[in-house]
């Protein structure tokens, strides 16, 4: 499953929620918006109005969500799905 983090500097939240994917061994991707303008457009349209938001396969969410990040896969459990 790809996982996008879109996040932005100095965001207390966006850094929670990269160090818990990290500690799970989820492996993700990140998009900081202050560096890609055009994807902080794009969240917006999709009714996103705080960061970080996850895209993870046909989930997504915004905020630090530990009990949302604890339902991903960790890749040993992916492996055998």
């Amino acid at each position: 499953m790809r996982i996008i983090i879109y996040t932005r500097n100095d965001c207390v939240q966006c850094h929670a929620t990269k160090r818990a994917m990290e500690s799970r061994g989820v492996t993700f991707e990140m998009v900081n918006v202050d560096l890609v303008p055009d994807a902080a457009e794009t969240l917006k349209a999709q009714g996103f109005r705080q960061l970080p938001v996850v895209i993870a396969g046909e989930t997504s969410w915004s905020g630090f969500r530990p009990d949302l990040i604890n339902r991903l896969p960790q890749p040993a459990q992916a492996a055998r799905a």
